[in-house]
Order: C-alpha cells, then sequence, then structure tokens
C-alpha cells in the first residue's frame, strides 16, 4: 500500500516511496519537542507503518535526546529481521545532559561522531546503521530551528573535509551502510563527494518550502539518493489546522511560536484550502497531497512522514501510490503563487 519501491541513490537500498519519520515520538523535555507522547503509541504506530509497506524508519539521536532511538528500537525488537525496516539515523546534534532545554550544539568532531555511532547502536538494537547522516553542518554552534542559533564563530567547527572523512571511515569498517548529508548546500555536496560519494541527502521541502530544489538537481545527477523531510510542513498540509488547533497546541510544543503557524497561518492554509479538490479527486486525504507532490520531483526518492498513533499512519500510508495529474500540479502551482508562499519553483 505504501507504493512501489525506490532505488536510494547506489546504495542497492530498494526503499518504500515514504519512511516512517520518528522525530514527534522524542516525547517532552527537550528543545524541539513536539509535547506529550505516549510511547505505546509510538511503538504502535511504527508497527502499523510496517504493516502498511513502509519500509524504513527515519530517526537522529538529538530526538528526544536519545529517546526517539529508543522507542524506534523497542518497535523494531520484535520484528524478524527479514522483515525489519531500515533503520537511518543522525549524528552532529549534541545536547548539554545538564540543561535538557538548551539548543543542542552542531558537533562533528572525530571523538564525537565515534561515540555517537555507539549510543545509536546501542539504542536502536542493531549491529550496524542502514543510513548515517550529518544533521547539520558542523560549525560548532547552537541551533534554532530554521536558523544557525549562535552567530560568532566557534573554536568547536570542524571543517566539512575533515567530518565527511570520519563518516566515510565509519562505512568502511561496516559500522554503518551507506552516509549522507542532511542540510547541506550544494557547494557543500561538492565538497563531500570529492572525499567520498554522498550516499545521501536529506533537505526539506514542501508544497511551503522549495528551497532545495538546487540539492535535488545535484543529487539527481551524481547518483544520489534524496529523502525529503517535513512534506507536510509540521503537520500544517494534512488539513487539519486552523487558528483554533494551533492555539490548542501543549504549550511546549515549538509550533506554537512558530511564524508558519501564526503569522503566515492564513497564506499557508489558502494552499491547504486549494489541495482539498485535488484530494476529493484521487479519494484520498490531503496529507496524501502534500507528499505526493514532493515525489512528483526529479531526485526525489522518499519522503519522511512523521505519526504519534496509528490513526495518523493510515492517512498517508498510500500516498506512495497517489500519482497526481498535471492539471493537478498546474492547480498547486498557481495556489503556490497566488499565496506567495516559500520560494523555489512551484512546478516539477
Amino acid at each position: 500500500m505504501a507504493g512501489p519501491l525506490r532505488t536510494l541513490g547506489g546504495t542497492g537500498m530498494a526503499v518504500s516511496a515514504v519512511g516512517f519519520g520518528a522525530w514527534a515520538i522524542g516525547g517532552p523535555g527537550w528543545r524541539f519537542t513536539w509535547g506529550q507522547q505516549d510511547d505505546g503509541d509510538s511503538v504502535a504506530a511504527i508497527r502499523r507503518a510496517v504493516e502498511q509497506g513502509v519500509n524504513w524508519i527515519d530517526t537522529a539521536a538529538v530526538y528526544g535526546l536519545g529517546h526517539s532511538e529508543e522507542v524506534v528500537g523497542r518497535a523494531i525488537a520484535g520484528i524478524p529481521e527479514a522483515d525489519r525496516p531500515y533503520v537511518f539515523t543522525k549524528c552532529g546534534l549534541v545536547w548539554d545532559p545538564d540543561n535538557r532545554s538548551a539548543a543542542p550544539r552542531k558537533i562533528m568532531s572525530a571523538v564525537s561522531v565515534r561515540r555517537e555511532v555507539e549510543d545509536s547502536l546501542r539504542r536502536l538494537g542493531v549491529e550496524r546503521l542502514d543510513l548515517y547522516q550529518v544533521h547539520w553542518p558542523g560549525d560548532g554552534r547552537s541551533l534554532d530551528w530554521g536558523g544557525t542559533g549562535d552567530d560568532a564563530p566557534s573554536p568547536a567547527a570542524v571543517p566539512l573535509e575533515e567530518y565527511w572523512q570520519t563518516m566515510a571511515e565509519l562505512r568502511v569498517e561496516g559500522k554503518v551502510r551507506a552516509i549522507g548529508l542532511s542540510n547541506h548546500d550544494v557547494a557543500q555536496l561538492e565538497i563531500a563527494e570529492t572525499i567520498a560519494h554522498v550516499d545521501a541527502i536529506q533537505p526539506p521541502f514542501s508544497l511551503l518550502d522549495r528551497s532545495a530544489g538546487d540539492q535535488l538537481e545535484w543529487a539527481a545527477k551524481n547518483g544520489t539518493g534524496a529523502i525529503v523531510y517535513q512534506p507536510m510542513y509540521s503537520g500544517l498540509l494534512t488539513g487539519a489546522f486552523d487558528r483554533d488547533r494551533v492555539a490548542a497546541l501543549p504549550p511546549d510544543d515549538w509550533r506554537r511560536t512558530a511564524p508558519a503557524f501564526t503569522a503566515d497561518l492564513d497564506r499557508n492554509l489558502s494552499v491547504v484550502d486549494a489541495m482539498r479538490p485535488i484530494a476529493d479527486r484521487h479519494d484520498t486525504s490531503v496529507s496524501s497531497v502534500a507528499i505526493a507532490w514532493t515525489l512528483a520531483w526529479p531526485g526525489v526518492t522518499g519522503a519522511i512522514v512523521g505519526a504519534r498513533r496509528p490513526a495518523q499512519v493510515d492517512a498517508w500510508a498510500r500516498a506512495g501510490s497517489v500519482e497526481l495529474t498535471q492539471q493537478d500540479l498546474v492547480d498547486l502551482a498557481s495556489a503556490i503563487r497566488s499565496a506567495g508562499v516559500g520560494k523555489g519553483p512551484t512546478h516539477p
């Protein structure tokens, strides 16, 4: 039901068009939380996704400050190895255990990365990571969502050439099957490619954020897989949001103060309204239309989609089988231009 499999670059992995995103299941008590989360619901959601044909999970060490990886490990522990989904995770965002609410720092020293990979293997309960990704460029600065946090030069900065060599060594050693770069621009991808092949990239990409078009083009030209995150823009493109829903978000949910959910909400919701008749034409959900739009772009291998409960998986699991028509794509491009949202191309 999750749609036909797609080849992830030259990794040899055939992946479903949609993958399970494990950010929200990290739970409360850290900088970028989505609020309280029941771990039982998280495990059930992951297993429901696997039942629906989703064959990869994307998480990160920083999600819940290790907790998301632990929950993923719990969910896959009961699945026979032959049926177990691929596990993708990330390194390079290091938190202060004495101040869980502080912004994590982008640390990519060899010592730190090697410690992180061992911690992730332990939490996930696996012997090898299928895809290990650098979460953000290792400039040593603190991270604020959508920005770089502090802009001052950091003595903890590590050149890309150095940390990408460390990642390549992990691949050679067999601790990871493939290596990737998340949130790196084309110039950085070019540098990395001269050192070791970039197996996959992970940029944000959605109807409301199309700025990664050049990265996707680069991936297509270089035999690199591309899995995009936030295709539903952190839930905004599900069709379930309005001002009352935003106001009802838990106080610690980072979306309560994000511009997309506040100052820009009305413009963003006008795009959602344009998606509803398209969803009706395909007898599917608004969520599936948002995801299918990203999958229609050349260079995109798969889309990461989060869920906190099994029912949410059911709303998007078949998105990989939805084929938008040229008229659908034209209508959506028109809605984007009319609303004046985001930057980048509006049509595949």
